[in-house]
């Protein structure tokens, strides 16, 4: 019987996840031992020997192709408005596929709305659990504060609202390059004033990774500077806490992490245009320079790749250091929000699982 083309292509898959075999000219350990032992015999930054990391097998076979998988935008940061804006646009085309292929398979509506002068969608599952009826999670998109404004910025509340059985309030905040910092703080704060007039802020989730991650924690940090409510739980999801490149796993990690990739270029980009001239130091902007006492109770989930891991292990410490109730979500092999991959990726569907257990220990009803 001659294979059919599915089982071959399955077979190439599984090859190129295997690891390469040795090279007769691979220097032995003793030998790497003694060369990397001299090069960090004294006090400073470690140096390591140039090496190849293995895919890890004890992971499910779809996460293991999305750690496989090459780099992703390894480009310059665009140089002009219209550039940024250009680009833009072609990443929201790619989004939007996706996105209505999440949809179908979550049974998610999405519909536009305007909450307190602010672009928003309202996401609506399937069913809504009798305990999540009177709950809410407010979601701020990521995409560096730059990336998916509209719908295409919809994706993680779909989840969220598919695996946890929530509504969800996806806010489509303001970003440069017309609205640099603050407009998206701005935005994210006017949203959450209006939904607590009807809604208890006990009830309520605020939610976001990556760049959302920041802002969520931002968030916080000016509701309680303001006096505020508080939500009733937060998460983080691979925060950009700190928007400079200080941190462990920046350089650990850096061409490593097959989504960010490196913090120079793209990355880089990001944050200047966002700050607009502002000092990354700005706990609004970098918000691991902020206060971090009464914070709510917070989930926070990266993975072992991720370019932003020590920006979210030093918000998790910062967390614990000011007594909150906080959470460490880690996944092995993840690159940078590779947990907001779909529910074709158990891993993924177990990240949303565990926000969801959380939320409602700590939510009210």
């Amino acid at each position: 019987m001659r294979p059919t083309n599915a089982l071959i292509l399955a077979c190439l898959a599984l090859a190129a996840l295997a690891p390469a075999p040795a090279r007769a000219d691979q220097p032995t350990f003793s030998e790497t031992a003694a060369a990397e032992a001299a090069a960090n015999a004294t006090y400073g930054p470690r140096t390591t020997p140039g090496q190849t990391i293995p895919v890890p097998d004890d992971v499910s076979p779809q996460l293991q192709r999305l750690i496989a998988a090459p780099f992703g935008n390894v480009a310059d940061a665009p140089k002009t408005g219209d550039e940024w804006k250009a680009a833009v646009a072609a990443a929201n085309r790619t989004a939007m596929v996706n996105l209505d292929r999440l949809k179908r398979e979550l049974g998610v509506t999405v519909e536009p709305t305007v909450v307190a002068g602010v672009k928003a969608y309202l996401v609506t599952p399937m069913t809504i659990p009798e305990k999540n009826r009177n709950r809410l999670v407010v979601a701020l998109h990521g995409g560096g504060y730059v990336f998916y404004p509209g719908e295409a910025g919809t994706g993680e509340g779909v989840m969220m609202a598919g695996f946890g059985g929530f509504r969800v309030l996806a806010v489509d905040y303001r970003m440069p390059p017309d609205f640099p910092f603050p407009a998206a703080l701005d935005d994210a704060v006017a949203v959450w004033k209006e939904v607590v007039k009807t809604t208890k802020p006990e009830n309520v989730a605020l939610i976001g990774s990556s760049a959302g991650g920041g802002l969520a924690l931002a968030t916080i940090l000016r509701l309680k500077d303001e006096g505020l409510p508080l939500p009733g739980a937060l998460a983080a999801g691979t925060p950009w806490s700190d928007l400079s490149s200080a941190g462990d796993s920046y350089a650990a990690n850096a061409w490593l992490d097959n989504v960010l990739v490196a913090y120079g270029g793209m990355l880089e980009g990001m944050a200047r245009l966002y700050a607009g001239g502002e000092s990354f130091r700005n706990p609004y902007l970098s918000p691991i320079y902020g206060d971090f006492s009464k914070f709510p109770p917070t989930i926070l989930t990266t993975g072992t790749r991720d370019l932003f891991l020590s920006n979210t292990v030093r918000a998790h410490r910062a967390l614990k250091r000011a007594g909150a109730v906080a959470d460490l979500e880690v996944y092995e092999g993840e690159s940078h929000a590779q947990f907001l991959a779909g529910p074709s990726v158990p891993e993924s569907r177990e990240a949303f699982a565990d926000i969801a257990a959380f939320f409602d220990a700590h939510l009210g009803r």
